[in-house]
């Protein structure tokens, strides 16, 4: 069963920045799409940062040109570096991953494994 094993987060004014990291293990596909999604109280799940097996990176429109995601040489290490943190970004944030393919990014959303989540708050 595929871990995902997520550390950063935590409480950010608002303008300051946090970074998560993610590290997954313990899957069987050789290509995937990896990143992160995330959930507020009473919203539905979002797509906030995602790259996919060519490295093609994917972001919510609300989060370009503040977050990156990177990842390292060894494909199964993501990072998200959230820059410029506003109330909204507060959610629960999930590192999530899903079998290549032309629809990843979207699929990983509701189908892709994803870890125990880690707290981002935000302050004004």
């Amino acid at each position: 069963r595929v871990q995902l094993e997520e550390s950063g987060g935590g409480s950010a004014q608002t303008g300051g920045s946090l970074r998560l990291s993610c590290v997954a293990s313990a899957y069987t596909y050789s290509a995937f799409c990896m990143g992160w999604v995330r959930q507020a109280p009473g919203k539905q799940r979002e797509r906030v940062a995602i790259i996919d097996a060519d490295g093609a990176t994917y972001y919510h429109d609300s989060v370009k040109g503040r977050f990156t995601i990177s990842q390292d040489n060894t494909k199964n290490i993501v990072h998200l570096q959230m820059n410029n943190l506003k109330p909204e970004d507060a959610a629960m944030y999930y590192c999530a991953i899903h079998p290549a393919g032309a629809w990843c990014p979207d699929h990983l959303v509701n189908q892709g494994s994803r870890g125990q989540g880690t707290q981002v708050t935000v302050s004004a």
